[in-house]
């Protein structure tokens, strides 16, 4: 009889609620309006990267991964929810669709860290740096394999420093905004 109500109990805790499902919706809706955020200096680059790590950090792990992946799919059938107000297949399956793709990553690691070892802010920083570095990792083995089909061989460092290293110091200045938003609204209970 017990185990009955353990299995019930574990059943609606795994549910999402109406409360869950509103916060999931109003991040997917984040994501989107900062992807199209874009700030104008020698490389441009967006807000999308911040939004990611304040969704991870407010939401958590895994509200906040379905976040991102239902962002992502909206993009995928056709919503213009990437940046430059794109969207479809062809913007995941180009040649820096890897780097949306690798959100998740970022999320699950983040997440992970996070929800293991506590919510400090060195922590958060690290758990949200060890999810950027997946996402550059993922973003950038697509970038090279799909760059070689298309446009011909490509080096690592080259890769690297078209696609990664000029956006070192902005995401690091974005996971920073991240984590002091994200303990400002946990301190005041707004989330």
């Amino acid at each position: 009889m017990d185990t009955t109500v353990q299995k019930s109990s574990a059943r609606k805790q795994e549910r999402f609620t109406t409360k869950d499902i509103a916060y999931i919706g109003l991040f997917v809706a984040v994501i989107a309006v900062c992807s199209w955020i874009s700030i104008p200096t020698a490389v441009p680059f967006t807000m999308q990267t911040f939004a990611i790590f304040v969704t991870i950090g407010l939401l958590g792990m895994y509200r906040g991964t379905i976040a991102i992946l239902a962002y992502i799919l909206l993009g995928a059938i056709g919503v213009p929810v990437f940046a430059g107000f794109t969207g479809g297949m062809g913007a995941l399956l180009g040649n820096t669709g890897g780097y949306i793709i690798g959100f998740i990553a970022s999320g699950i690691l983040a997440g992970l860290i996070i929800k293991q070892f506590g919510r400090k802010p060195v922590v958060m920083f690290l758990g949200m740096a060890a999810g950027l570095v997946a996402c550059y990792a993922f973003g950038t083995a697509w970038f090279m394999y799909f760059y070689t089909r298309t446009a011909g061989a490509i080096g690592i460092m080259t890769a690297l420093s078209w696609c990664v290293i000029p956006f070192i110091i902005p995401d690091l200045v974005k996971i920073t905004l991240a984590i002091i938003i994200t303990k400002r609204v946990h301190h005041h209970g707004m989330l």
